[in-house]
């Protein structure tokens, strides 16, 4: 593989994908705001340790950042003060901001896992043949 794993980084993705169940339980659940604030616990722990502490927290306060940690920020907070689905929007908005910049890393790790990656490719690989025998 092109990116090298350590233990750490294993567990912050590990808390990441657990946060991404507990996310999609607590919408599938009506919105249960004990599911969803657990899910952006474990989402805020795995990013840290993916990351890295020191560059979590330049990423949550670099000055073109601001509006992304902030919509993040409200939404946790919404999120707790019984306002899910007002919260998850935020949340949502904040998220896209933020890690918008890790979208090509993200797709070239997710294009090399054995199945997933054909999985993923194959839409993208359709629709471009497609384009090829119209254009």
């Amino acid at each position: 593989m092109a990116y090298e794993l350590s233990e750490t980084k294993k567990v912050g993705i590990g808390l990441i994908g657990f946060s991404i169940f507990f996310s999609i339980l607590g919408v599938l659940l009506f919105f249960d705001r004990g599911l969803l604030a657990l899910g952006n616990i474990f989402f805020l722990s795995g990013v840290a340790l993916l990351l890295g502490w020191q560059s979590t927290w330049q990423l949550f306060t670099r000055r073109a950042n601001y509006k992304g940690s902030l919509c993040f920020l409200v939404g946790l907070f919404l999120i707790f003060v019984r306002w899910p689905i007002v919260g998850i929007i935020f949340e949502i908005y904040g998220s896209v901001v933020l890690f918008g910049g890790f979208w090509p890393s993200t797709k070239v790790f997710l294009f090399q896992i054995p199945v997933l990656g054909w999985l993923l490719q194959y839409p993208f690989l359709f629709l471009d043949h497609l384009r090829r025998l119209l254009g």
